[in-house]
């Protein structure tokens, strides 16, 4: 019997609205590029949420293929609505754990402490545990611990959605702390590239990403670094490889 593919997670936000009243949710190109990339080197994918179900969703392009793909996907469709919480989640199962972004991130993924536990075992438990967040996801690893204890980010270069970055869609009133200034006060060596620009830091097996425009860049390390060899050419747009279309098709992948 062959082995099951290796696999990787993708945290999504629940958070449907902001404080404002503004729609919130996952940042589509967030989620969809990180599941392109997975697909692209044979793995098989799941999703995780801060609610069990479907998660919101914002950002829709329906004009970039790899979005246009993720919303046509049936398999997607199917584990999207069966989302499940961080609790109910083995880290050991994951060879990388991708956060997506969305303003709705920041405000639900760094209090869950589902999602801290989760995050803080995953992290643990293995050499080399490769995590990818972007823009808002990034604040999920804000309270996470390493394993002596201190914050996870402390020591390490990271980048997340800029103050600047927030004024300029309207919402730094909105938000309940800039990024920059939290992660920094757990440790972290912030740094800010140009504002809407892709700016993806790796660090060791820690990799972020500033914002949307980071989210192909911040997907194929991700998933490069997990599996030790480069992606081919045309990721984004390639037709998922047989023994990834052949997991996929067996539908959600059962808990061990």
């Amino acid at each position: 019997m062959p082995a099951h593919p290796p696999k990787g997670l993708i945290v999504l936000s629940s958070t449907e609205r902001l404080p404002n009243g503004r729609s919130a949710g996952f940042w589509l190109p967030e989620a969809a590029y990180p599941w392109r990339a997975l697909l692209a080197a044979g793995w098989d994918f799941e999703f995780a949420s801060t609610r069990a179900g479907r998660p919101p969703m914002g950002g829709v392009d329906r004009s970039d293929p790899p979005q246009r793909m993720f919303l046509e996907d049936p398999t997607v469709q199917d584990r999207l609505d069966r989302a499940r919480t961080p609790d109910q989640l083995s880290p050991s199962d994951y060879g990388v754990v991708f956060v997506a972004g969305g303003h709705g991130a920041i405000m639900d993924l760094p209090g869950d402490e589902r999602l801290i536990r989760f995050l803080g075992d995953y992290w643990a438990g293995r050499d080399f545990a490769v995590i990818a967040a972007v823009c808002h996801g990034v604040g999920a690893l804000l309270d996470v611990p390493a394993p002596d204890g201190t914050p996870l980010v402390a020591g390490h270069r990271v980048t997340a959605f800029t103050q600047e970055e927030e004024r300029a869609v309207g919402l730094d009133e909105v938000v309940p702390y800039f990024l920059g200034e939290a992660l920094t006060e757990r440790g972290a060596h912030y740094e800010a590239g140009e504002p809407f620009r892709r700016h993806v830091v790796t660090d060791g097996a820690l990799i972020t990403g500033q914002n949307p425009a980071s989210s192909a860049a911040l997907a194929q390390k991700g998933v490069e670094l997990a599996g030790g060899r480069p992606l081919p050419r045309h990721w984004l747009r390639r037709t998922a490889p047989a023994a990834s279309v052949a997991s996929a098709a067996s539908g959600p992948p059962r808990a061990r």
